[in-house]
């Protein structure tokens, strides 16, 4: 197992290129005991490989020439040298904690000033909400003083904090800041693949890790998938959040990963429990969007 390279994502020495290398090889070997695309595994190792060969460090070349820079070195490209960027600047890649199992959340939260690690956790388990753009709307429309320890006024550090660290975000231009909202892949396609890996899971043909999470016994119950679709690299998996688990849902919820070159995104489609759309399977946040797929499925 590789250490961690930080604690925190405002105070650390950068990685040296090594240590990068180490963790994209982690990533390649995961992707391919879990069955992904041979192109993929082979891009993640011959980054790792191009990081061992360059004379200068990865650090610096992001520090005087952003991801471009590192989209220029061989083998590294845009999604790539974004994964380089987030592990130098924060210490830790959402790729390797979904392929590991595990969940960044609550580390992400706790970098946030007036947010500590046990407040963290409970705003996740509590809201079920992943990125900082989930805790700025949850800040904003009421949910996040529903959280015991939030007061009036921590809540309104967290917002003067998260605008500032967003709008800065959004400066730099990258697309893969927004992929909570990405609306890069049809309902269609979402839908396939939900159906498809809900399928795969229960005829047992996939392969399946153990979550360092919510599993006690250390068993090896969570089933992942790596498929690609036009292009478009997916990871798939039940949610294995706090949530899912108080509502009986971890078999139901459905979280979709997209990483590539071109786009990221982040999905969950579960089964409608009221509404017109009760008992489809829909995806958060794009509910009209569903409910337009199913009335042009039934002739309506």
């Amino acid at each position: 197992m590789i250490a961690t390279i930080v604690k925190t994502a405002d105070q650390h020495d950068p990685p040296a290129n090594e240590e990068i290398a180490v963790t994209l090889e982690e990533v390649a070997t995961l992707l391919e005991e879990q069955g992904a695309n041979e192109f993929r595994v082979r891009a993640y190792r011959r980054a790792a490989d191009t990081l061992r060969k360059i004379k200068g460090t990865a650090h610096l070349i992001l520090k005087v020439e952003g991801v471009a820079g590192l989209t220029r070195l061989p083998n590294i490209g845009r999604s790539l040298g974004h994964a380089i960027e987030q592990l130098i600047r924060t210490g830790h890649l959402p790729l390797l904690e979904r392929l590991r199992g595990e969940h960044v959340a609550e580390r992400i939260f706790a970098t946030v000033p007036d947010i500590g690690p046990e407040l963290a956790k409970r705003i996740h388990e509590q809201l079920n909400i992943e990125t900082l753009a989930e805790l700025e709307t949850a800040a904003n429309d009421g949910r996040l003083a529903e959280v015991p320890g939030m007061g009036r006024k921590r809540i309104r550090a967290v917002r003067e904090s998260l605008a500032g660290r967003l709008r800065r975000r959004q400066q730099q231009a990258n697309p893969f800041q927004q992929a909570e909202v990405s609306r890069s892949v049809t309902i269609e396609e979402l839908l396939e693949l939900d159906y498809e890996y809900r399928r795969l899971a229960e005829e047992k043909k996939l392969l399946r890790i153990a979550p360092r999470r919510f599993n006690p016994t250390g068993e090896a119950w969570l089933p992942i998938w790596h498929p690609v679709k036009g292009g478009r690299h997916y990871t798939v998996l039940y949610s294995n959040t706090a949530r899912a688990h108080e509502m009986g849902t971890t078999h139901d919820w459905v979280v979709i990963y997209r990483d590539d070159d071109f786009d990221h995104g982040r999905w969950t489609v579960i089964t409608a429990n009221y509404g017109r759309l009760r008992g489809q399977r829909i995806v958060r946040g794009r509910e009209d969007e569903c409910a337009d797929y199913y009335a042009k499925q039934s002739g309506e």
